[in-house]
């Protein structure tokens, strides 16, 4: 039995190293696909080439994220469009990052042409995507960097950011710091910014006749 015990000791933290070197060691995203845990209380996100630790959002963070894929999938619903909202799903960037955002809006039609959708559920062209949403948490910046310029080069049409606890930048939500929502949108390769605040109705251009203000999303829950 010892001996047993001893051997499962052993393996156990031999895989322990393995993956902290996985998470200090610049990767590839077959290598972060191939190591990615089945069965964690985190996320992990790949951004070039190293692997990130991100907490499954709680509370008011999931609350939000929870709202706003509820409400989307009861547009979708109302709609005769061939999108839909998967449970999990990562988004391969440029420069070997790799993203699973909060919320995102596939469409069916595309994705039948995505090469690792049914194995991983991996999206890889920005065709396929209709929306993606990032709820923003303490880390703010990769929200309004990182995953910013990623999607712009994916050639993903729209991307919303919900800062509703105001923690980004000034130059972002304005000084002083608000709530805000804003949705980016892809005109000619680059993103245009529009800002929501309060009871300002969210202008979307794929989701237009989505009845909805910003005050809304931020109070959700």
């Amino acid at each position: 039995m010892a001996q047993l015990l001893s051997s499962s000791v052993s393996r156990g933290f031999y895989n322990f190293l393995i993956m902290i070197q996985a998470l200090s060691q610049p990767v590839t995203f077959e290598e972060f696909i191939e190591w990615y845990p089945e069965h964690s209380e985190h996320r992990y996100e790949l951004r070039r080439g190293v692997i990130i630790e991100m907490p499954k959002p709680r509370g008011k963070h999931s609350e939000v994220a929870g709202f706003l894929s509820g409400l989307l999938f009861m547009y979708i619903q109302r709609q005769p469009s061939p999108y839909f909202i998967p449970k999990e799903c990562i988004i391969r960037a440029e420069g070997e990052s790799g993203y699973e955002p909060d919320v995102i809006v596939l469409d069916s039609v595309a994705v039948k042409t995505e090469p690792n959708w049914e194995a991983s559920s991996i999206i890889t062209q920005g065709r396929s995507v209709k929306l993606v949403i990032e709820v923003v948490s303490s880390n703010w910046r990769d929200d309004y960097y990182f995953k910013l310029a990623d999607y712009e080069a994916l050639g993903i049409p729209e991307y919303w950011i919900v800062d509703y606890a105001a923690l980004g930048g000034r130059k972002f939500i304005g000084n002083p710091k608000q709530p805000t929502l804003s949705v980016y949108t892809l005109v000619d390769g680059e993103y245009q910014r529009e800002t929501f605040q309060g009871s300002a109705k969210i202008q979307s251009p794929n989701f237009s006749d989505l009845e909805l203000t910003a005050g809304q999303v931020f109070s959700a829950g």
